[in-house]
């Protein structure tokens, strides 16, 4: 897994927001799912197919990436959520 690189801000539409946590999910599955495989060795799903890896610890740890990422982009669209609905004028004010 990487180090930590600098900090950057995006700005996307919520739609295109959404698209990449899809997608994000999509691989953080499959890398949890290899996890599992290469522990196991069998996967439920007969339409699997195994990330390029041969070591369980290191499937978990990719996948437990992903899930980090999921987790700070889904924590900062709530953030910007709450701080638009506290920008809206409350009802009865003028």
């Amino acid at each position: 897994m990487p180090d930590m690189g600098k900090e950057i801000q995006l700005r996307l539409d919520s739609s295109d927001v959404g698209q990449i946590l899809d997608g994000l999910r999509c691989r953080q599955e499959s890398w949890s799912n290899t996890a599992i495989y290469l522990r196991d060795g069998y996967f439920h799903d007969d339409e699997f197919v195994c990330e390029e890896c041969s070591n369980p610890a290191e499937a978990q740890n990719i996948a437990d990436w992903y899930q980090r990422i999921i987790a700070n982009i889904e924590q900062q669209v709530d953030e910007h959520e709450a701080g638009a609905a506290a920008r809206l004028p409350g009802e009865g004010q003028q």
